[in-house]
Order: C-alpha cells, then sequence, then structure tokens
C-alpha cells in the first residue's frame, strides 16, 4: 500500500516536523508514506473572491498535478464526511480490499479547495466541524492514518 500526503504549503515548525517523522516511521511497518509539498500562493490583502477563486485554482492545479488517474483521492475538507477512527480505518482497509494500491491524502492552503480539487475526491472527510491550521492536520492526519492500521490489525494502540 502506498499513502501520499499533498499538502500545500511549507512546514517549517520543528515540533510539528518532528512529529510526523515519528508517525511516518511507525506507518512504514504498514505502508509507504510519501509527503509532497506544493508551493501556496500569495493571497493579497483584503483578496476578493475572484482572487481567492484564482489562489485556489492555481493552487489546485498544483495539487492535481501530482495525482495519478487511478489514486484514490480523500480530500480533507471541513464541509466532508465526519466518521470516527474505526470507520475511517473500514473506510481505508475497504479501499485497499478492493484493489486501491495508492491512496492519496490532500490538505489544502489557507482558503481550502477549488472547484476542480473538490470534483477530483474521491472522498471529501471532515476531522471535525472546527477548523485547524493546515500544518498541524499533517500531524493530525499520519497519525489517524497509523492508527487506522493498527485497529486493522487488532494490535494495540486505538483505545
Amino acid at each position: 500500500m502506498k499513502i501520499k500526503l499533498i499538502c500545500v504549503g511549507k512546514l517549517k515548525e520543528k515540533y510539528l516536523v518532528d512529529g510526523i517523522k515519528e508517525y511516518v516511521k511507525r506507518l512504514s511497518a504498514y505502508a509507504s508514506v510519501e509527503i509532497i509539498e506544493v508551493d501556496d500562493e500569495r493571497i493579497p490583502d483584503h483578496a476578493s473572491l475572484a482572487q481567492e477563486t484564482y489562489v485556489k485554482a492555481k493552487e489546485g492545479r498544483r495539487v492535481l498535478d501530482k495525482i495519478k488517474q487511478d489514486d484514490y483521492m480523500i480530500l480533507l475538507d471541513v464541509s466532508g464526511k465526519e466518521m470516527n477512527s474505526v470507520a475511517f480505518s473500514k473506510h481505508l482497509e475497504k479501499c485497499m480490499i478492493d484493489g486501491k494500491s495508492s491512496i492519496v491524502f490532500v490538505i489544502g492552503g489557507s482558503l481550502g479547495h477549488g472547484e476542480e480539487v473538490l470534483s477530483r475526491a474521491n472522498l471529501r472527510l471532515s476531522f471535525s466541524p472546527m477548523t485547524f491550521p493546515h500544518q498541524l492536520m499533517r500531524l493530525i492526519l499520519v497519525e489517524q492514518i497509523y492508527r487506522a492500521f493498527k485497529i486493522m490489525r487488532n494490535e494495540t494502540y486505538h483505545k
């Protein structure tokens, strides 16, 4: 199984980088993990709706350029489907049973996702109705992916 995280923007905070590295190391027992960062666009002060749409489209094109046609794409989206850790684990397991060899998770920039990215998603997933910084969401996501594999294997970790 191949897991890819495509993230808009660069991660600079050492504590987040260290946490993500730890979970990627743990995940290596279950899947190969690749994290791809794409450049974010500068957002003008007091951006108009048209400028925000342009920024999301440009970031979205960078994201979509990294996704293959047969990748199963899970888009993190505050208005997406919510599920608990067990349901998330079962969803990933079903993807694998259905022959999906590559699952791609996409974390957008500060403005969210453009229409092209939203329409490409196989699943729009919300971790909470709350908004999290996209940098912190990376750590939360890799921890939940790790938890999902532990649940699938009936291994201790999940409580």
